[in-house]
Formats: structure tokens, sequence, C-alpha cells
């Protein structure tokens, strides 16, 4: 910690709606021997944000603090200049550019372990970079890793117009998958544009009920029961859960749950995991962005003031793509 010196930033001492946010000075974070000091530059907002903002579900609270949060900061997303480094860092120096994952990266300085950082090409804008760590790994793994995605395979993604889904339906194609996007109405002609061969409006039509079957579902939502996630897969295809609905209690993990009991008495793959970033990862994603096979999705811009007011829009569960805040 940088004594005497203080920065913006955005902190909470309570759970609560995004309201319950404040927007105040607080101490230059600690920078251990292994961080960098990052100066943020942009960061993006995650469901994984607005879980710890309302301290739901309740089991989060068991290592984030029963009755108010252990830790203030938040947001993880970051894209910014290296500003300082820890005694045993030898990746970056001072003055360079990376993203990835750090501690309380809604704020002007944000601390974070050189392993989860990787640089940033410059072809890639801070606001571009700061939207692939969470859900662009998550989509990474759940597809090529726990998919086992290759040329040839056909793949559905749920919840195609979001964050993660968005970069799923891409690194499918990348991998030469044939790939169907599921969406509402309104995104329908955004997922046809990020390369979906075929897009269901869920408004109008069921996947789960229609005749064809997937060598891969990919879940992002958590909106449906396994046996409809099941339904759309073939005898031997995989189900990969990448992704929960919101609730107070089990909900949110509901869909998890019952992938770890279901899996194994039957044929079909059914595959859950808790995204880890690493610095090998996220140049994989900086490749196929700058390769232009991934192209970021950004719905909506807002200042770091703001955050409360994007984390409440995400919340709603309608952005297209990624949402971000910039410092």
């Amino acid at each position: 910690m940088v004594k005497g010196i203080l920065m913006k930033a955005i902190t909470r001492t309570t759970y609560g709606s995004a309201e319950s946010l404040t927007f105040d000075e607080v101490p230059m974070p600690e920078v251990m021997d292994s961080d960098v000091l990052v100066k943020v530059e942009a960061s993006s907002v995650n469901p994984l944000d607005w879980h710890f903002v309302r301290g739901e579900p309740y089991l989060l609270r068991m290592n984030a603090g029963f009755r108010r949060p252990k830790n203030p900061e938040l947001g993880v997303d970051v894209a910014g200049t290296v500003t300082a480094v820890g005694a045993n860092v030898t990746r970056f120096e001072i003055g360079d550019d990376v993203f990835g994952l750090a501690r309380g990266a809604f704020a002007e300085y944000a601390a974070a372990d050189e392993k989860r950082l990787a640089s940033k090409p410059d072809a890639l804008t801070f606001e571009s970079a700061a939207s692939l760590p969470c859900a662009g790994i998550t989509a990474l793994i759940a597809v090529r890793d726990k998919g086992g995605v290759r040329s040839g395979m056909s793949v559905l993604v749920n919840g195609a117009s979001g964050g993660v889904g968005s970069y799923a339906v891409q690194i499918a194609k990348s991998l030469g998958a044939e790939v169907t996007g599921v969406c509402s109405t309104r995104n329908v002609e955004l997922v046809k544009s990020i390369g979906a061969d075929e897009v269901i409006d869920y408004s109008r039509d069921d996947f789960a009920r229609q005749r064809r079957r997937y060598d891969v579902v990919v879940d992002t939502i958590g909106n449906r029961s396994l046996r409809d996630l099941r339904r759309a897969l073939k005898p031997r295809g995989t189900l990969v859960v990448a992704g929960g609905g919101s609730g107070k209690w089990f909900r949110p993990m509901a869909l998890l749950l019952k992938a770890v009991v279901v899996g194994p008495f039957v044929r079909q793959q059914l595959r859950y995991f808790m995204a880890v970033v690493t610095t090998e990862d996220l140049e994989t994603l900086s490749t196929l962005v700058t390769s232009g096979d991934v192209v970021p999705l950004i719905d909506r811009t807002y200042s770091l003031s703001e955050t409360p007011a994007a984390l409440g829009y995400l919340e709603q569960g309608h952005a297209r793509g990624k949402v971000i805040i910039t410092v």
C-alpha cells in the first residue's frame, strides 16, 4: 500500500443492490512481491460482480463475509498500464500495457498477480482488452477444453448474445464447428453477424423440442432444465454448464448439482467447471482477436462513477456482449 496516496474507487460496506455501492477516495492497493500495480484504463462488469454485490447465492458468503463483505473492493477484469512491480515480478516492466484479472478493478489503480495478466497487443483497445478475461476465458474453456470442439462438430450455444455466449459462438467457429445460437428476437441478426450458422429465436422456437441434436451444447444462462438440455444432445454428446441463474440459495448452482448427480448414470458427458484465468489462455484470446476470428461485442460503456448503473443494467439480463467501465 502506498501510504498517504489516495485514489477513486467503487466500494461496498454491505450487501444489497447496485445502488448500495459508493464512489470513494481510498488508499492505493497493496502490491505483493508477485504483483504489478496497474493504472486502470478500462474494466468490464460480469455476473460474478453482481453476485458479490448482492451476496447471493448465500453460500458465497462463507468466504466473502456472512453479514457484510470482508473486502470492500469490486471488479476483476482489467486493462491498463503497469506503474509499479513487486520484487519477484519478471514478466512485466513499468510502462507495459496489460490485460487480465486484478483485485478491485473498479478503481483508478488495481493490483494483479503477474500470472493472471498478459501483454496487450497494440491492435487491441483497452476497452476491447478489458472485455476478454472473465467472459472470454470462460467461453474458451467451455468450448475448447470441456466441450472438446473440433472441426465438423455441431455446437449449440444457449445465450449466444451475452458476454460468454458471444465469445463461445466465435471460438467454436474458429475451431471449425457448425454453430447454432439461441437468443431473443432483437439479437438474431447480431448473433448471425458473429458467425452463427443458424440462430434460434427462443420466443418462437424451442431448441429442446426440435428434431436436431448436437455434439456439444454450451449453456451460459442456466434457465433450462437439465432434461431439456440433454434432449438437445446426441446420445453421446457433451453438455457444458458455463453459467448459472439467479437466486438467494441454490438456484444458481441447481443445474450444476443435477449434472453432478446424473452424470455417472448417462452416456452423455455432463461437464462443469470454475474458470481459471492464465497468461497462456489470455494470449490465446489475444491471438484470436488480432487475427479477426473473434470480435469483442461491446454493448455499453460507463464511466467509473457510473459503475452501479452498469451493474444494474447487466443484472437485467439484456446486455448484448460486454458492458465496459472506462477510467
